[in-house]
């Protein structure tokens, strides 16, 4: 009897082990079947066939976009991975000390990144780089944080793109409380442009308590603020299924917002799903969740092996819906590029990727001393004894002076 229950325990609990379920969305939707959750609308206006299908919320914001915006779609995605592709590359040479790679994802962050408006405020994870390319941000100064010689890397006040979170969850509070001081600020000064706030996250994030909280906070005080959530499928190891019984966007109705799940490999309806959705924020009609439905196509970061968790299969179908190629599909079909477009945003990649290889190289270790003046704002004697104790040991070596020279980039 003790063995029956614990059999029936065990198959009741749920299962992050490595077998040969389904590739694709097929368990996650057999999850939300088993929940009883009601199925789920997926905006979706390009398909990975390259064909456009109307939708009557989202489609007319199609008519917005010229033939040089839907260039600048292809155009970004491309850089950005190629971008991706050095940097992966610099980290695998011991360049970086760890890279966080988005191939897959370029469709949802080039969609939602340039559906944002200068005055609007980012609020990134650590896999952004698709939304830093959209904001003017210099990808160089990007790698800064990967290089392990600063803790951010850029000016977010430049570009209004905030420095990365390693912590998972966290900047979603930071931007609820950015955008209640926007609606402040709009309520103290009427003639302040309208601005509102976007925060990413992952699915594996939207696991953390931080979430939770932020969505509280959104909806209570109905902070101008868009919760951008890439399901990716992959929080590291974990599948989303396993993360959550019913569908992400659902959420929303919980906290009462609105939520939608867009096909997050189509760049055209993400575009069109954020302005729809940064509209709302800044019009005072509260907080929006957006899904985008993606994939994470590499590992999780490059000190992680996706082989280990998950088929190849699963990877192959998901390729098949590759963003770059079904909006070069359909800009082909209408006439829209040629064989010249797409040699010249490869040449203009393989500078892009010396210039990083080069600015990333010449990126010197800063003095350690400067990590000590910038604990407190004034001279404390704890840090000054411990700095005098790290000179000491740096000192005890023969070779010290030598060490810190280079160190410094020869500069004495």
């Amino acid at each position: 009897m003790r063995r029956a229950r614990r059999d029936v325990a065990e198959a009741q609990l749920p299962t992050t082990e490595f077998d040969l379920t389904g590739p694709d969305d097929a368990r996650e939707a057999l999850a939300e079947a088993e929940a009883g959750a009601p199925e789920v609308h997926m905006v979706q206006l390009l398909d990975e066939h390259g064909n456009l299908h109307h939708d009557g919320t989202f489609s007319p914001y199609l008519q917005r976009l010229d033939a040089e915006k839907l260039r600048s779609f292809y155009r970004d995605m491309a850089t950005i991975r190629r971008f991706d592709q050095e940097a992966t590359a610099l980290q695998r040479q011991g360049e970086l000390a760890l890279w966080v790679p988005l191939t897959g994802q370029e469709a949802a962050q080039i969609g939602s990144g340039q559906a944002s408006e200068p005055q609007d405020y980012i609020f990134p994870t650590y896999r952004e780089h698709g939304v830093a390319l959209t904001r003017g941000v210099d990808l160089a100064q990007l790698l800064r944080l990967f290089r392990g010689i600063s803790h951010g890397g850029w000016n977010p006040k430049d570009t209004n793109f905030h420095l990365y979170t390693l912590v998972l969850a966290v900047q979603t509070l930071h931007a609820v409380g950015y955008a209640m001081g926007i609606q402040r600020d709009l309520a103290s000064d009427p003639d302040a442009v309208p601005a509102a706030v976007m925060a990413y996250f992952g699915d594996g994030a939207s696991s953390e308590g931080d979430v939770h909280e932020s969505m509280v906070f959104a909806a209570s005080f109905q902070a101008p603020v868009v919760f951008f959530c890439q399901n990716n499928h992959w929080a590291i190891s974990v599948p989303s299924e396993v993360q959550s019984r019913v569908p992400l966007v659902n959420r929303a109705a919980g906290y009462g917002f609105p939520g939608i799940r867009v096909d997050g490999n189509d760049v055209l309806a993400v575009h069109a799903v954020s302005q729809w959705a940064l509209e709302h924020a800044r019009s005072g009609a509260g907080p929006v969740l957006i899904e985008a439905f993606t994939y994470r196509l590499g590992a999780h970061t490059t000190a992680d092996d996706p082989t280990k968790y998950r088929l190849a299969a699963e990877e192959d179908k998901w390729r098949a819906k590759d963003p770059l190629v079904r909006l070069e599909t359909y800009l082909r079909k209408e006439n829209l590029v040629d064989d010249a477009f797409f040699a010249g945003i490869r040449a203009d990649g393989d500078e892009l990727a010396g210039y990083l290889r080069k600015a990333t190289l010449a990126m010197t270790v800063p003095d350690i001393r400067a990590s000590f003046a910038q604990v407190y704002a004034q001279a404390h004697p704890l840090v000054t004894e411990e700095l005098e104790w790290v000179e000491r040991y740096q000192a005890s070596f023969p070779d010290a002076a030598e060490s810190v020279d280079e160190r410094n980039g020869g500069a004495a």
